[in-house]
């Protein structure tokens, strides 16, 4: 039986598996970075997303963060069981070229044409994509009015060189802007929806729900990527195992694992209206939003309540050493109710 049918044939199952409407059941994409020596538990995750793979310095390619650790996570991913699919995402803030690389008809078939190499090389599973953002230069990288079309027309491109038996996905900003989701909802599989760094102090970093103290919230990433035309089966929720703090008491960033108890004077909060917590002052002003898994264990049931495709989470290697914030995403996320 030839090799690359046999796998496309693997994934094509998973995902019809995934998207049983009979099933509780969700996806789990694990967000695992380059710069952790850290080898994921198999058994909390359906999904990696390596992170990252980069548009190269001649506008062409794909170069690979640790190529070295990606083989090790594939052979590990491939071993499991049920086998976990590895794709590669290339981006992440800050990481530029992108629009340089897309402006020409020329320039997205070369790149994408050695998406589809790194694919076959590496035994992936598929393609992230996670430009932060088309048409923006927010993250201090070259940006283009025409970014947003050009984005549309190599995701296209991607899909047509890596096949329709492969994976191929993008991480979407809180509110949905910047990209033409209805142009490229036939060629994606779905939709990772970051839903975090989406306040710092005094705002909440990842609040499910509005309150008193959060802006933007996942919930309303969520209704707002429903709004442009994302079926629910095709969005992927994201959850924060970081969290960021007031640049004073606490440091803008904080893995959870670095975590400790409230400092003297301070004390912990749950935002019965967010349904995250924080540590707040004696005035009761938030110095870190974070999350816990009292929170994470919300957000699991809201995917299952609002009948999404899964949970996502950034990034793997924050999680603290027993692993609470995965194996609660996983105990809710991966057996159902």
């Amino acid at each position: 039986m030839n090799n690359k049918w046999f796998r496309g044939l693997i994934v094509a199952f998973f995902l019809l598996i995934s998207l049983s409407l009979g099933a509780q059941k969700r996806i789990v994409v694990a967000y695992v970075g380059a710069g952790s020596d850290v080898m994921p538990d198999m058994s909390l995750m359906t999904h990696i997303d390596y992170a990252f793979g980069h548009v190269n310095e001649t506008y062409d390619g794909v170069r690979i963060s640790r190529p070295e650790r990606l083989r090790a996570i594939v052979a590990e991913a491939q071993k499991a069981s049920p086998r976990v699919l590895v794709c590669l995402s290339i981006g992440g803030w800050g990481s530029g070229r992108f629009s340089e690389m897309a402006w020409t008809e020329k320039g997205r078939k070369a790149f994408a044409a050695d998406c589809a190499r790194v694919v076959e090389e590496f035994g992936l599973d598929g393609i992230d994509l996670d430009w932060e953002y088309p048409t923006s230069r927010a993250a201090g990288i070259s940006s283009a009015p025409e970014d947003k079309r050009n984005f549309t027309l190599l995701m296209r491109e991607i899909r047509a060189a890596i096949g329709p038996d492969k994976l191929l996905t993008l991480a979407s900003s809180a509110g949905a802007r910047y990209i033409d989701f209805q142009a490229i909802l036939p060629v994606i599989d779905f939709v990772n929806v970051m839903s975090y760094d989406m306040g710092r102090p005094p705002r909440h970093n990842a609040a499910l729900y509005r309150s008193r103290v959060a802006g933007f919230t996942a919930d309303g990433a969520v209704k707002r990527h429903l709004e442009v035309g994302i079926p629910k089966e095709k969005i992927v929720m994201g959850m924060p195992f970081y969290g960021h703090g007031n640049r004073k008491e606490y440091p803008d960033y904080v893995d959870y694992k670095d975590q400790k108890p409230p400092l003297e004077g301070l004390h912990e909060v749950w935002d019965d209206e967010a349904k995250v917590p924080y540590y707040a002052d004696a005035e009761g002003r938030m110095v870190l939003g974070f999350d816990n898994p009292r929170s994470i264990t919300e957000k699991c049931k809201y995917v299952l309540e609002q009948d999404l495709l899964g949970g996502m989470y950034w990034e793997y290697s924050c999680d603290n050493a027993s692993l609470d914030l995965a194996r609660t995403v996983a105990e809710i996320l991966l057996k159902g109710d």
